[in-house]
């Protein structure tokens, strides 16, 4: 006989028999639903033990009508859609995944990288426009003689400098929070914030996404990086404030940008990055892979049987 109930309140996978499976193994049934707003979460949920959320707004009304939760899981990194204070004020532990899909995000933030520093997007625009020419229309600086930033020394920055490591150059980056012998371990130097935009040929954001964050990448910023400069974000969309990123590279104040995410998804039909040049844009899959989605949904539904049976969870990030 089933000890809890969990409610996935919405999901894009073609299956559930990974949280089916471990569910089951904590007892727990489960019932799965398509919530798009918190009136319908509260329906759904009320009186669940868990929440398994993908996109569904877990806002404070919604926090304030369960009776019973013991964890609320996100799948995937961002938190965004949880209100992480109203939870910790009624006890309840918010939790996300940060390690399902870290190889494919930072995979995917030197490819836009490399394929900008390459101006691979023009070279091919231009060719299929009837042009044949053996050199560049910008200047292209060699990579091993470019410094390659990031914002942030997490897990998938980590895993990006590690990539880039092969090509050479200078790599460097500003976290706050790590320590400049932990950079040093992989060949990486710590710099201040000022230097990470002059100093960056190739600069990667891995940010959370909080309110001293929010526009980390400003109008102000963009005027101090090199013209050669290229930024990429497969981070959090409000990092960068894209109206000021339109504007740089309409202007030729920086050479590129590369984005997966943005302020606004999907990407309004009227925003100026999409008639912006030297502007690489892709729909929010630099976590996809094969493998990220059945990861994602064994890794989620693992920390959520740790909720139910009150066991430490790995990554609760409302603290």
């Amino acid at each position: 006989m089933n000890q809890f109930h969990t409610v996935i309140t919405d999901h894009g996978f073609p299956h559930l028999r990974a949280e089916e499976s471990v569910l089951a193994a904590a007892g727990s049934a489960l019932t799965a639903a398509q919530c798009k707003t918190p009136e319908e979460v509260v329906v759904a949920a009320r009186e669940a033990d868990a929440l398994l959320v993908q996109w569904a707004p877990i806002n404070a009304t919604v926090i304030a009508a369960l009776t019973r939760c013991k964890v609320i899981v996100r799948y995937g990194i961002g938190y965004d859609n949880v209100d992480l204070a109203a939870a910790k004020a009624r006890g309840i532990p918010v939790c996300n995944v940060p390690d399902y899909g870290v190889n494919e995000v930072a995979e995917h933030a030197v490819s836009l990288a490399l394929a900008l520093a390459r101006q691979l997007p023009q070279t091919d625009a231009r060719l299929r426009t009837g042009t044949w020419k053996i050199t560049p229309d910008r200047p292209m600086p060699a990579l091993g003689a470019s410094v390659f930033a990031t914002a942030g020394f997490g897990r998938i920055a980590r895993h990006a400098h590690a990539i880039m490591r092969g090509f050479g150059g200078r790599r460097i980056a500003y976290d706050p929070f790590v320590p400049a012998e932990t950079m040093a371990r992989d060949g990486v130097e710590k710099i201040g914030l000022e230097a990470l935009f002059t100093e960056a040929d190739l600069l990667s954001l891995h940010l959370p996404l909080t309110a001293e964050t929010r526009h980390f990448v400003s109008a102000a910023r963009f005027a101090i990086m090199k013209r050669t400069a290229v930024v990429v974000n497969t981070a959090r969309g409000p990092l960068i404030d894209t109206a000021a990123l339109a504007a740089a590279l309409t202007a030729g104040t920086i050479a590129g940008a590369g984005l997966d995410v943005f302020e606004t998804e999907p990407l309004p039909a009227d925003h100026p990055l999409r008639a912006a040049p030297n502007a690489l844009l892709t729909s929010h899959v630099a976590w996809y892979s094969e493998s990220s989605i059945p990861r994602l949904q064994r890794l989620a539904a693992k920390e959520a049987a740790r909720g139910l049976r009150g066991e430490r969870l790995k990554n609760q990030v409302n603290r």
